[in-house]
């Protein structure tokens, strides 16, 4: 897996930059470093600054495992043109039949869930998540955890950092919901940036446009670009603002030079 803020790659960025793109984010991981509770997930000061100006430069879309409401209370003020939930699902799929059956898996799951410690139920009204990071014994509530979900029927899980994830199993996922909003929005190419496996829909598409970036390198990942750090996106969006910028004053000094060149031939 190849560092995208090597000196080696920028030409990925520089062409981008060029291009009509779509930037796509996860949050949690992402834009957002990981914490003990998912409640008090937030961007960093720096981080929200730099979003709001790479969102007035690009098309920008957060896709996440978080609800819709969740995710843009916690990015008000970032002019976003879309924001995904549920792992895809939310808002294309969001109907009231997917949230009554969320609610019975959960009625199922409550009391079986309850015999494991350290063990919470996150409802996101479309799907569910089963956090597990206050385990002690990490190993043993997962394969508990794994016994319990094959009692469910017409359910897709997705593993995550000591988090299984629960949605409908023809729910769409991360990538068909991101080529679902670069196709509405016109883009010709999309650059994706996430950290767990339910971003692997996305780094799998086959699309030559796209640009998959794993924040933390894994042998496992399909991304086929990293970086090193969650802290290092500040960084990744400070060099989108960059050549964004260089790229838009380039064209501002070309168009006197093209309408003179026009004159001329008329």
């Amino acid at each position: 897996m190849k560092c995208l803020l090597a000196r080696a790659h920028q030409d990925v960025l520089v062409r981008l930059s060029w291009s009509n793109v779509l930037l796509g984010f996860d949050f949690d991981g992402t834009l957002a470093p990981l914490v003990a509770r998912p409640d008090r997930a937030a961007l960093r000061p720096s981080t929200r600054r730099l979003m709001r100006r790479v969102a007035e430069l690009y098309p920008c879309v957060v896709i996440s495992g978080r609800g819709v409401s969740d995710v843009g209370r916690r990015l008000e003020g970032i002019p976003l043109r879309a924001i995904v939930g549920n792992h895809g699902l939310e808002p294309l799929r969001a109907t009231d039949g997917v949230r009554r059956k969320v609610q019975r898996w959960k009625a199922r799951l409550a009391p079986r869930i309850a015999e494991f410690q350290g063990v919470e139920i996150e409802d996101k009204t479309y799907s569910l998540a089963l956090h597990f990071r206050r385990s002690r014994r990490k190993t043993e509530t997962l394969r508990g955890i794994g016994r319990v979900l094959r009692d469910l029927r017409e359910v897709r899980t997705i593993g995550g950092k000591q988090v299984v994830n629960v949605v409908p199993a023809d729910a769409p996922h991360k990538g068909a919901a991101l080529e679902h909003v670069r196709d509405r929005l016109g883009c010709d190419s999309a650059l994706f940036l996430g950290d767990d496996v339910t971003d692997e829909d996305v780094f799998a598409l086959e699309h030559p446009g796209l640009v998959g970036v794993r924040v933390g390198a894994a042998r496992h990942s399909q991304a086929s670009y990293c970086v090193t750090r969650q802290r290092d996106v500040d960084v990744l969006l400070e060099r989108l603002i960059e050549l964004r910028n260089e790229t838009n004053e380039t064209r501002r000094r070309r168009r006197p030079t093209e309408s003179r060149g026009r004159l001329r031939h008329r």
